[in-house]
């Protein structure tokens, strides 16, 4: 009686160990990778603390406030407080050079370990000045009279 050998490659055994590596590689980089590796904040603080703070015209609490992002670009932030000047600015946030188009996908996608683009904003608010009534009445008159006469 003659016994067939069959090549290592083709033995179930091994074929099964080789289907459940592939298949174990494949759950290990498609829960390991994704856009939680990335992540973008912006913290806002304020002097004096304690102002509220709006993003894009969106509260988001009082100073210090935190918020996360996902896209780089112009954010105008606004902050109120009572007592002093409501100052509002147009921030730029941009890219760094490793979330520059080409190298973010393998950023975003095979790091590691999870990273953090912290960007902090600081604004110095204004004690709100007084207004003269004499000088804010003369205007008010000034004004009254262009609209009258349509100066």
């Amino acid at each position: 009686m003659r016994r067939e050998t069959l090549p290592a490659a083709t033995r179930p055994g091994r074929r099964l160990g080789r289907i459940v590596a592939a298949g174990l590689v494949t759950a290990l980089l498609v829960t390991s990778t994704g856009c939680q590796s990335m992540r973008r904040r912006i913290t806002v603080r304020t002097d004096p603390p304690g102002a509220l703070v709006l993003v894009d015209g969106e509260e988001i609490g009082y100073a210090p406030a935190s918020i996360d992002f996902t896209h780089y670009a112009t954010r105008e932030i606004s902050v109120v407080k009572s007592g002093y000047e409501t100052d509002t600015r147009l921030h730029d946030f941009d890219a760094p050079l490793h979330q520059q188009p080409g190298p973010d996908f393998f950023v975003d996608n095979f790091s590691p370990v999870p990273l953090t683009d912290r960007r902090d904003v600081t604004i110095k608010l204004r004690p709100q000045g007084t207004v003269d009534t004499d000088d804010l009445l003369r205007r008010a008159g000034a004004m009254r009279g262009e609209a009258i006469f349509g100066r």
